[in-house]
């Protein structure tokens, strides 16, 4: 989801203008708008679409605490360092077409107020991060994703553990 559709001028202008107060507020609040739709999004899946936590409540400290059940993990984040995973998300989802958001070739969203990811409402579902991996775990991987070793080492460098 984005709240960054149609920002860029109103950016434009203020850079423009050399009202960079604007320009970084505007980013910022429409990076916020983003996240708060997918916490939206997702109390509503909870709630509503999955029905799961038909009768949740909770105050803000515990929405901010995380003591709902299930977990919204992102590609690129500590749980799903791959970003490439955000290619997947956007055939099935057809993204481009839906939601006019596109992926750089680097992966990044456009508009940059944009998050995506995986809800999973699993009972003991919990985020974690993914620690350092060694040469034959990227050899698998890159072998069950179809992709070159040398192209996933690239993808999965913040993870390496050790030096390509």
């Amino acid at each position: 989801m984005t709240a960054g559709i149609g920002i860029d001028a109103h950016v434009a202008r203020f850079e423009k203008a050399h009202d960079d107060y604007s320009a970084i507020m505007l980013k910022a609040l429409a990076d916020r708008l983003a996240e708060a739709a997918a916490e939206h999004f997702h109390e509503r899946v909870r709630r509503e679409l999955w029905g799961y936590a038909a009768d949740e409540t909770f105050t803000n400290d515990q929405l901010v605490r995380e003591e709902y059940r299930g977990i919204r993990p992102a590609p690129g984040y500590p749980a799903c360092p791959d970003h490439t995973e955000k290619g997947k998300l956007w055939r099935l989802l057809d993204v481009e077409r839906n939601a006019g958001m596109h992926l750089t070739e680097s992966f990044a969203m456009t508009p940059t107020a944009a998050v995506s990811g995986w809800y999973f409402a699993h009972p003991r579902a919990r985020y974690f991060a993914v620690g350092k991996i060694d040469r034959e775990q990227v050899a698998d991987y890159a072998r069950r994703k179809g992709m070159s070793f040398e192209e996933t080492q690239r993808w999965l460098g913040p993870i390496l553990g050790y030096e390509p």
